[in-house]
């Protein structure tokens, strides 16, 4: 036999977000809780009912409950920069005596930037991620799915 659903305490709550949903993540949110406890679909019935997994609807659910029955953004990530090294305003700073150097002669050495970074940082850095990083930081059109694969030594500064 199947749990029966817990919430109730939020369900006055939920009902409310239903007609004050203003996108479809609140909405599939609010309804992961009425539809359980209004007309008592199983975990599975709702997810079928929202058009999710039954993995995602129970998470929607726990989360309206847990947050005490406001709709928390679904969807939206933790997003940023988690693996930085810098700000992108350092970067920039870090980049621009590189990048004037290179205007002179029209190439640009990602040994040299390599060993700079190193420096700055107190630690190695490894190389092909550093020539991932020197291209996208230059040129973005120039970095592709294939561009670690490839050492390239010069690139041309515009």
């Amino acid at each position: 036999m199947a749990r029966t659903a817990s919430g109730i305490e939020v369900l006055e709550q939920a009902e409310t977000c239903l007609a004050k949903a203003k996108t479809v993540g609140e909405l599939r949110q609010a309804q992961a809780v009425v539809l359980p406890l209004e007309f008592g679909l199983s975990m599975p019935q709702t997810a079928q009912a929202l058009g999710v997994s039954t993995r995602w609807a129970c998470q929607l659910r726990t989360r309206f409950i847990k947050e005490g029955g406001v709709s928390s953004p679904v969807g939206e990530g933790r997003g940023g920069r988690r693996r930085e090294n810098m700000t992108r305003e350092a970067e920039a700073e870090f980049l621009l005596p590189f990048f004037e150097k290179a205007k002179d002669g029209g190439i640009l050495v990602v040994g040299e930037i390599k060993l700079a970074l190193d420096e700055r940082l107190g630690r190695k850095v490894g190389v092909k991620k550093m020539i991932v990083w020197s291209q996208k930081q230059i040129s973005p059109q120039l970095c592709s799915a294939t561009c670690g694969k490839t050492v390239r030594q010069h690139i041309d500064i515009k």
